[in-house]
C-alpha cells in the first residue's frame, strides 16, 4: 500500500504544510482529493505529450473513479501512464506508479466523502480536457481575456475550493450555521490562490508557451489581475474568519489560513519584484510562527 503522506510530501509544497493540521477523517479525505487532482494535473501539464493522449488519459482517469471492481483496468492504466507520460518530477512519476493504491484508498472512504470527491474531480477533469483541446501538441495555450482566465482558474482551483468546503461541512456540523457564506466564497478562495501562482510564474509559463495572462499592455494587465487577486484574497480572509467565528477546530482554521497568509505575502513580493519572485524558507517559517502565535492568543487568523 502506498504511503499517502510520503506522496503528499513529494508532490506538494503548500498542501504538505497545511493538510497535516486537519482533523481526521477530513485530513485523509483532503489528502486523497489532493492526490487525485494532482494525477489529473500531471496529465494536463505534460508539455511534450500529444494533446489527444492527454485528453484520453484525463477521460480514462475520470472513468476509473467509478469503483474498486475495475482494479485490473486501473493497474493497466497506471503501467501505461508510467511508460507514456513525459514527467520530469520524480514525485509525480511515483504518484502515477502508485495510483492504484491511491484509488484503493479513495474507494475506502465514506460514501458521502467519496461521492463529493468523485463529482468534483470529474468536473475538473472535464474542464481541463476542454482547455487541453484548445492548446497545441506541445502544451502551448493562450487565454483570451480576463473572463477566460477566470474560467481557467475555476476549473483548476475554484472547484477545489468548492470541494474542500463541502468536505469541511461534512466533517464539522457546527459549520452549517455559516454554510452559505462559506459556499459563496469558496471558489473565490481557490481563484485567488491560483491567480497569485499565475502572476508569480508568468514569465516561466510564457517561456513554455502557456500564456495565462490576457493579451494587452503588460503593466496594465498585471495591474488588473493583481487587483482581482487581492479582491479574491479579501473574500478568502472573510472565509477564514467565518470558520473561526463558527467554532471550527484550530486545525481546520490553520489549514485555510496558512496558504492565505503565504499568498498575501507572495503577491506583495511579486508586485514589488516581478515574476519569479518567491518567499524564502525563513520567511515561510516566520509566517507559520506568526499564525501560530495569533491562534495561541485567540486572535483573528486572517
Amino acid at each position: 500500500m502506498a504511503d499517502l503522506e510520503d506522496l503528499l510530501l513529494k508532490t506538494s509544497r503548500t498542501f504538505a504544510l497545511s493538510i497535516p493540521h486537519l482533523p481526521e477523517p477530513t485530513r485523509r479525505e483532503v489528502t486523497l482529493a489532493y492526490l487525485l487532482f494532482r494525477i489529473a494535473d500531471t496529465f494536463e501539464d505534460a508539455a511534450d505529450w500529444p494533446r489527444a493522449a492527454k485528453i484520453a488519459a484525463l477521460e480514462s482517469f475520470g472513468d476509473l473513479l467509478d469503483g474498486a471492481e475495475r482494479r485490473g483496468e486501473i493497474a493497466a492504466a497506471a503501467e501505461r501512464w508510467q511508460a507514456e507520460v513525459p514527467c520530469a518530477q520524480p514525485g509525480y512519476r511515483q504518484l502515477l506508479a502508485e495510483s492504484p493504491d491511491v484509488l484503493d484508498a479513495f474507494f475506502a472512504l465514506s460514501p458521502a466523502a467519496g461521492e463529493l470527491i468523485r463529482e468534483h474531480t470529474r468536473r475538473t477533469i472535464s474542464g481541463m480536457a476542454g482547455y487541453v483541446a484548445r492548446g497545441t501538441d506541445h502544451g502551448e495555450l493562450a487565454l483570451t481575456d480576463l473572463d477566460d482566465l477566470r474560467g481557467y482558474c475555476y476549473v483548476v482551483a475554484g472547484i477545489v475550493g468548492e470541494l474542500l468546503t463541502e468536505l469541511f461541512l461534512l466533517g464539522q456540523p457546527e459549520l452549517l450555521a455559516v454554510a452559505g457564506p462559506l459556499r459563496q466564497r469558496s471558489a473565490l478562495f481557490g481563484e485567488g490562490l491560483q491567480l497569485v501562482n499565475i502572476l508569480k510564474d508568468s514569465a516561466a509559463d510564457a517561456g513554455e508557451g502557456r500564456r495565462y495572462l490576457p493579451p494587452g499592455p503588460e503593466a496594465q494587465v498585471r495591474q488588473e489581475v493583481t487587483a482581482l487577486a487581492r479582491r479574491d484574497l479579501e473574500a478568502a480572509d472573510a472565509y477564514v474568519l467565518d470558520l473561526q467565528h463558527a467554532g471550527a477546530s484550530r486545525g481546520l482554521v490553520t489549514f485555510n489560513a496558512l496558504p492565505l497568509h503565504l499568498a498575501h505575502a507572495t503577491l506583495d513580493r511579486v508586485e514589488q519584484v516581478g515574476p519569479g519572485a518567491k518567499l524564502t524558507r525563513p520567511e515561510v517559517y516566520a509566517i507559520v510562527q506568526r499564525l501560530n502565535s495569533a491562534l495561541d492568543r485567540n486572535e483573528p487568523a486572517a
